[in-house]
């Protein structure tokens, strides 16, 4: 089952092919639609998941934490915890296919390959460096600046995202007066343009100011550097 495309992710690098084989005969490929929730909290598996094809969009809560794309992983947070929920809720944002491997694939990989081991603590190591950051970021963001992270996530490929005032409200943890007030300073810098629930952006070095709590009209110089 997508020997292929699986053993081309740098996690398996090196690892014996009937190895491989073996494990991967019981994993299971899922194909979630555009908008399907793939895990909840309280609704997941302990497995090790590999988005193959698409784009996942991953929250905590009302929090938007990242974009997974093809050829990332998920679930190493539930797959050894014994814990009963799942950190985050997993929405596909486009039709996906992804392949998860057990729990005791991913140990039995573990037990003997020392090559995969070593890749995978590395993977868990970054893993919370990415979160830690995330973290500090979002607590020291001002409004202006969750909008901006949210919309650099979460946008398409054409920029674009369509979503109702009331979700992104929840999503980026703002009320509505103060949501409007960063869409107007926004779109005054040419960063974004709104069309409804509509909003596309235009500038992605003027976001990435915002976030970095720039001025983008008047330091024009340092956006160019970011």
């Amino acid at each position: 089952m997508e020997l292929n495309r699986t053993v081309e992710h740098p996690l398996f690098t090196g690892v014996d092919e009937t190895l491989l084989r073996e494990v991967l005969s019981s994993a299971e490929e899922l194909s979630p639609r555009k908008g399907e929730t793939i895990y909840t909290q309280g609704r997941f598996r302990r497995c090790l998941g590999i988005l193959l094809e698409g784009r996942v969009r991953v929250e905590k809560g009302a929090l938007a934490m990242s974009t997974l794309n093809a050829g990332d992983l998920f679930g190493a947070a539930a797959l050894f915890s014994g814990g009963a929920d799942y950190p985050a809720t997993l929405t596909a944002q486009t039709d996906c296919r992804i392949l998860l491997i057990p729990q005791e694939g991913v140990r039995r990989l573990i037990r003997e390959d020392g090559g995969f081991a070593e890749r995978y603590v590395t993977y868990l190591s970054g893993r919370i460096q990415f979160l830690t950051g995330r973290l500090g970021a979002l607590s020291a963001v001002s409004a202006e600046g969750r909008l901006a992270q949210y919309l650099l996530t979460n946008c398409g490929e054409d920029g674009a995202l369509t979503l109702s005032a009331a979700q992104l409200c929840r999503r980026i943890g703002v009320g509505r007066a103060t949501l409007y007030r960063s869409f107007e300073e926004l779109e005054r810098t040419g960063a974004i343009a709104r069309d409804r629930k509509t909003i596309r952006v235009t500038d992605r070095e003027r976001l990435r100011a915002a976030l970095a709590g720039h001025h983008p009209t008047a330091e024009k110089g340092k956006e160019r550097s970011l």
